[in-house]
This record gives C-alpha cells, sequence and structure tokens, in this order.
C-alpha cells in the first residue's frame, strides 16, 4: 500500500489549564497563581505535532470531546497541519483535561488529569487502512485493546511501531510483542519487571520481548537505550527551564522523525533530548517545539547535564 503519512499516532490528546505558582505551597497549604493558561496537549497529539512541525507528514487517530477544551484541541491539530479525517468528536462527552502546576522557579510541575470513559477507543474503530498508509507507527498505552489491534495491522504490514508508556496498564504485555521501539517512562522498566537496576530492567525487557530498541528517558539526565546488545546513553541539555511539560512528549515526536530520517541511536537520543530541552524553555506541552535546525545549533554549542553514574557505567561496559 502506498505510504501516504510518515507517522501515524493513535493514543491520548488533552487540553491543559497550566496555573503558573512563584513557588509550591507546603501539604495543606495555599499560595496564589501568576498566571493561568489554557493549552493543548496529551502524549501522542503532542508528539505528532512534533513530527509536523519538523516536516513530516502526520496523521492523529483519536477521540475529542465536544466542549470547549476538544474544540481547542482540534484546532491545534489543524494548526499543525495534522491529517484528522478518523479523529472522533463524542458528543455529549467533555475532552481530557489537566490541571498542571507549575514551580515558576524550577519548571518543574505537578499534573492532576482526567479522561473521561466517553472518549475510550476500541479496535473497531481502526480500520487497517488507517495504519497501512504509513511509514511509522507511534502509540501510548491507554486504550490498551486499540492500541494492540493498531500494532498488529502495523507488523503485519511491515511498519514498525513505537511506543511511549509510563504506567503499567493492564494488558500492555500483548501490546509489547509488536513494539520495535519502547521509549518508557523513567520509572516504567523498574516497575514492570520488579528489578532494580534500570540496566538489567531494560535487558529483560528487551530479551523477553524482542523489540529493536529498548530505552527510558531520564528527565533532566537525558535518555538511555540498549540495542543490538550495547547500551547507549546521552545526557541532557541545559535550558533556562520555564515548564517541563511535554518534554516526554515532544522527546518522543524528535525520536518518531529520527527513525524515519535514519539517524543511529546515538544521534536519535541526542536530537530528541534536544528537542526535549527547548520546549521546556517556554510554557505549555507544545509551547516551545523547536525547528530541526534550532535543536542542531543546541547539540553543537550546548553544555550538557550528564548523570555520572549512568555515564561511568557505560563506560566500564
Amino acid at each position: 500500500m502506498p505510504k501516504q503519512f510518515d507517522v501515524v499516532g493513535v493514543g491520548l490528546n488533552a487540553t491543559d489549564s497550566l496555573l503558573i505558582v512563584p513557588q509550591f505551597p507546603a501539604y495543606g497549604g495555599k499560595a496564589p497563581f501568576v498566571r493561568e493558561i489554557l493549552s493543548p496537549g496529551g502524549q501522542v497529539a503532542s508528539a505528532m505535532v512534533t513530527c509536523s512541525r519538523l516536516g513530516l507528514a502526520a496523521k492523529y487517530i483519536g477521540a475529542v470531546g465536544d466542549d470547549e477544551r476538544g474544540r481547542i484541541q482540534l484546532e491545534s491539530l489543524r494548526k499543525a497541519r495534522i491529517d484528522i479525517s478518523h479523529v472522533q468528536q463524542r458528543k455529549n462527552c467533555p475532552n481530557q483535561s489537566a490541571y498542571i502546576v507549575i514551580d515558576q522557579t524550577t519548571g518543574e510541575r505537578t499534573i492532576l488529569w482526567q479522561r473521561p470513559d466517553c472518549l475510550r477507543i476500541s479496535p473497531e474503530q481502526i480500520a487497517p487502512e488507517q495504519i497501512a498508509c504509513a511509514k511509522l507507527l507511534h502509540i501510548d498505552g491507554h486504550d490498551t485493546p486499540a492500541v494492540e489491534h493498531a500494532a498488529r495491522i502495523a507488523r503485519e504490514n511491515g511498519i514498525p511501531v513505537t511506543v511511549d508508556v509510563d504506567t503499567i496498564y493492564r494488558g500492555f504485555d500483548r501490546v509489547l510483542p509488536y513494539v520495535d521501539y519502547l521509549i518508557a517512562s523513567t520509572n516504567f522498566p523498574v516497575q514492570w519487571t520488579s528489578l532494580t537496576d534500570p540496566f538489567r530492567a531494560l535487558e529483560l525487557i528487551q530479551k523477553e520481548y524482542g523489540m529493536t530498541v529498548a530505552a527510558m528517558t531520564l528527565g533532566s539526565h537525558g535518555a538511555l537505550a540498549l540495542t543490538k546488545g550495547k547500551f547507549h546513553y546521552s545526557p541532557a541539555f541545559v535550558v533556562n527551564c520555564k515548564d517541563t511539560t511535554g518534554a516526554g512528549d515532544i522527546f518522543h515526536g524528535a525520536f518518531c522523525y529520527a527513525m524515519i530520517e535514519r539517524y543511529s541511536i546515538d544521534e536519535a537520543l541526542e536530537f530528541a533530548n534536544a528537542m526535549a530541552a527547548l520546549n521546556c524553555k517556554a510554557l505549555g506541552a507544545q509551547g516551545g517545539i523547536a525547528s530541526g535546525s534550532a535543536a542542531r545549533r543546541l547539540i553543537a554549542n550546548g553544555e550538557r547535564r550528564s548523570n555520572a553514574d549512568f555515564a561511568a557505567r557505560i563506560a566500564r561496559i
């Protein structure tokens, strides 16, 4: 089948209410907020926006509500020139929302979110031609049966699958056999395997499910990946951080771009780290999505923050 799109994403979107505070209040305390912003976000939606900004032809498959937050999300996707022909707008259903409290001094955030059941996507709502039209499929884990179905279609059509997963979903063990590139959150590998050593955890996941790359993001310390029997560690970039919201989502979108462009794993991690760091310089999950040239300038000239333990261990392997 001709590939109409470089990448198709199946998964979450959200519309965020950002509350910027001078600093987090103590538990049970009270604090004024400096500013409130309504902003589009969501794991897969933000990754697709990143792909489109980097010049890829992107398609998003998901569900939105018919409220103001849903309309904001749809407008964001349209503005980013993402194909939304298979986005379902659910009647009398609020969009997924998040309230994100951002510490103005550090850019770190705390997220409170809700996704109504009326937004759930089922497998029968995803036809094979919606997936087979792409060179790459990107998924999360939330509507597990639906993303399993999409990933199976991708595997049957020789399409590589990347996944963004940050928590343990029931039935996700049925998704992992179809994944080529696992880019998990910092805590997922140790939670999934019950191993405290992230290196061993990634090795076990890769051995059990056979994906090409088993990787994890490390927040302000970069990313770690295992492929072809070798670990690769990429330090994070130091920037003036205003908001860490969406950094992981932008990382995933940039990694998808890197795979389409056939970057090496070291180049892909470095590029994704740079894109994630630049997004942190602005408010909102998609507020600082940069150009590829801006990311390359940061790679050439930027300061890096390395995790000494990870770097030392890589050197010993």
